[in-house]
């Protein structure tokens, strides 16, 4: 095609790679809680930053809280070094320059939340229970870090969805509450939220179906019957999407999953649609219930008759640091955490018996009489 305007761009994933526009001072520690198993690896990890590299370390204040930690001879030599915040209440924009996260998954799910914006590169170590989406070990974690630091690594930039509640007793104010932020991406004051993985609605405590309407980019798709609705990433597509029976997806692949939960039909399957729409998902009129809404398994709240949920694309993703690279990264979590295509390899010919190799009536007749003496 001579007209340049109609050739697709396709970006190589091998091209995104971690680059530091200035030596990276200020780090983030985020530890799964209520496991006594990640207490040795914090304190050790904490104490390298702070000695060895020098950098501002920030925890979350619960964590100086935690009465086995305080009881540790080494984190209290250096508990007053560290920087503290609380969830909700401190903002972390600007001043982190880099995240490490010590855990499941549940630790980068928490990192998203923590940053609604732009968020640092995040580094995740295995010390959890599925470990998807924690790609380091944490044996060797001093010569990972170090190389990290020096700005050797692989970047994959995991997209996030953008969800917007819409009131309907808020209609009125709609106007005074949506703001803009630098970027151009405007959005509500308060009912904004972005999530990693999905978005669900669900029928909540109700017996009876839930009865949704899909909509996207303002025309109508379709009804969905059923138990729910998952709205997720390609990052989700592994989480309970998988669990839906939806394909899993590269998490490089701009794209959004529509998956139901238990359909009340035979041939509505998932779909995938561009990430460059909005999808608005709203209670039927002749819904008999309402439905129910969670974002990454949080903030559940209730979704009544005449409210509305738009879901898009957002513009921040997490720049997650790869262990090896995009493609290695993501088929060794799939084999490791999902056992996916795992099962014995087929024989070759030459390892097959003499039986299946001749197929003559004389073995065949050996064989019976072989199982007749048997009995």
């Amino acid at each position: 095609m001579k007209n340049s305007a109609m050739v697709m761009q396709i970006q190589d994933p091998a091209s995104q790679r971690l680059t530091w526009y200035k030596p990276p001072l200020t780090v983030l520690v985020i530890k799964k809680v209520s496991d006594a198993s990640v207490l040795a690896p914090f304190v050790y990890l904490v104490d390298w930053l702070l000695q060895e590299k020098n950098m501002v370390v920030w925890v979350e204040s619960a964590v100086l809280e935690d009465a086995q930690l305080n009881e540790n001879v080494r984190f209290k030599a250096i508990r007053d070094k560290l920087v503290t915040f609380k969830d909700g209440r401190d903002d972390l924009t600007d001043r982190i320059d880099f995240i490490v996260c010590l855990g499941g998954d549940g630790t980068l799910l928490y990192a998203s939340l923590l940053f609604q914006q732009s968020v640092p590169p995040v580094m995740a170590f295995h010390l959890g229970s599925l470990g998807f989406l924690t790609p380091f070990r944490f044996d060797n974690f001093e010569e990972q870090l170090t190389s990290v630091l020096e700005g050797h690594a692989a970047l994959t930039l995991r997209s996030r969805l953008r969800c917007v509640m819409h009131r309907r007793s808020d209609r009125k104010h709609e106007a005074k509450t949506l703001e803009v932020d630098p970027d151009g991406e405007a959005r509500p004051a308060a009912n904004s939220i972005l999530v990693l993985n999905e978005v669900v609605i669900d029928r909540g405590p109700s017996p009876y179906l839930s009865n949704i309407d899909l909509f996207l980019d303002g025309k109508y798709i379709t009804s969905v019957q059923g138990d729910g609705l998952i709205v997720s990433t390609p990052t989700g597509s592994t989480a309970y999407a998988a669990a839906a029976g939806a394909s899993m997806i590269h998490p490089s692949v701009p794209a959004i999953m529509v998956t139901p939960i238990c359909p009340h039909s035979l041939s509505f399957r998932p779909i995938v649609v561009p990430a460059g729409v909005e999808l608005k998902i709203s209670v039927s009129p002749e819904s008999r219930n309402t439905s129910w809404v969670s974002f990454d398994g949080r903030n559940r709240q209730e979704l009544f008759h005449g409210d509305s949920l738009r879901v898009t694309t957002s513009i921040y993703p997490v720049p997650c640091i790869c262990a090896q690279d995009q493609i290695s990264d993501w088929f060794a979590s799939l084999a490791d955490g999902l056992h996916w295509n795992v099962r014995k390899r087929q024989k070759c010919l030459d390892e097959l018996s003499d039986l299946t190799a001749s197929g003559s009536e004389d073995t065949l007749d050996e064989i019976e009489n072989m199982k007749f003496y048997d009995v």
